[in-house]
């Protein structure tokens, strides 16, 4: 099938672009067991704590009651609207008159999870590229914003802004008690600030899904069929009690196919979000190995190899060259789970921890070869 993430790009109608899906899988293929990642161009991925980051500080949206017959959805969207921003993404155009000039490249949608110091959640397709970032309110406000930390592996991002004036933050719900079939409401900002906060109604149409696109793939995801448009990336999907529950992220696209939208587990992104404001950079377990994305199944079977996560480099003195991996084994399982491509690789990577120690099966001479390592960490940044 045929997904895109649906950040909108700005005047041009298009939901979704090519060079961000080619950077992302480079970037997640390449990087996925590598030892580092292409620095950001923000070069302001610090450290902001060595305490540990306590969400939702300052003023947040209230809980609502139901009464099990009639959903408030305009009570919603009302309590939680104002917690919804908007992220516009500008990048140079070269020099004018001798100064930078800056376009707005695509727009996505956030949301505040931390009113007193302004940490807004969104997804890092969102702001990929991004050398200026504009947030705007629900009250008027248009406020440069800066990166505190992205991670391509989970599309996930925070952004945070100076002034906190007035600032509400949403409240959080338990994603991992979701039941399909419950009722949900997805906001954001579909087209722009033209259509800012619009208010779409679904049900939650299935969870545990797993998309094959760089960092949903990250994920068991939530289904649903309230509307996702382009420039709905990074805002809320919320329950009846007007708590966040996930984070709206890619759609179906392909023809002939309608209602098909996908959100991240808040409970799910919530330890990558914490690294990321405690941090500035998201850690992940890693093999110290490079995937090449050119092994498809259909050329594993005109081979009569399994199908798995070719190996093409092993990091000198990285976990899978001392476990005894080797450039041209194809790793097939991770603790017995079979793995068929790069991407169900990283997925699987990301159930553990760096320091934990696993099984890998390898394929290797026409058998398989059960090794031992210990999974190092990989920075985001």
């Amino acid at each position: 099938m045929d997904y895109y993430k649906d950040n909108n790009y700005s005047r041009r109608g298009h939901g979704f672009f090519s060079t961000i899906v080619i950077a992302l899988i480079s970037a997640v293929l390449g990087g996925i067991v590598a030892v580092a990642l292409v620095p950001s161009v923000y070069g302001n991925k610090q450290v902001t704590s060595a305490n540990q980051v306590v969400l939702n500080e300052g003023p947040t949206t209230q809980a609502i009651e139901t009464d099990g017959v009639n959903f408030p959805v305009t009570q919603i969207a009302k309590v939680t609207g104002p917690a919804v921003v908007g992220i516009a993404n500008f990048q140079s155009r070269g020099a004018f008159f001798g100064g930078s000039s800056f376009a707005e490249v695509g727009s996505g949608s956030g949301f505040i999870i931390d009113a007193k110091n302004g940490y807004i959640v969104t997804n890092n397709h969102v702001i990929a590229g991004a050398e200026k970032l504009i947030v705007s309110l629900a009250d008027g406000r248009n406020l440069d914003a800066k990166l505190v930390g992205g991670d391509e592996r989970t599309d996930l991002a925070v952004v945070q802004i100076a002034d906190t004036k007035d600032l509400v933050a949403t409240q959080l719900g338990d994603s991992s008690k979701l039941q399909v079939g419950e009722p949900v409401v997805a906001i954001g900002n579909p087209g722009g600030q033209e259509f800012a906060r619009s208010v779409t109604t679904g049900v939650v149409s299935a969870t545990n899904r797993i998309l094959n696109i760089p960092g949903e793939a990250s994920f068991n995801l939530i289904q649903t069929d309230a509307a996702i448009n382009p420039g709905n990336s990074g805002g809320p999907l919320v329950n009846y009690q007007g708590q966040v529950i996930g984070i709206n992220s890619a759609k179906n696209q392909e023809p002939g196919f309608e209602g098909m939208g996908f959100a991240i587990p808040i409970s799910d992104a919530l330890p990558t979000i914490k690294q990321l404001i405690e941090k500035g950079y998201a850690s992940h377990p890693g093999l110290n190995v490079q995937i090449d994305p050119r092994y498809t199944a259909e050329y594993a079977s005109q081979r009569g190899w399994p199908e798995g996560a070719y190996i093409s480099k092993v990091t000198p003195g990285g976990p899978a060259e001392k476990a005894g991996i080797r450039t041209g084994d194809v790793l097939t399982k991770i603790n017995g789970i079979a793995i068929k491509n790069s991407l169900e690789l990283t997925h699987q990577l990301l159930k553990y921890k760096p320091g934990d120690t696993v099984t890998v099966t390898i394929y290797r001479d026409n058998k398989a070869i059960d090794v031992s390592l210990v999974l190092t960490e990989i920075k985001s940044q």
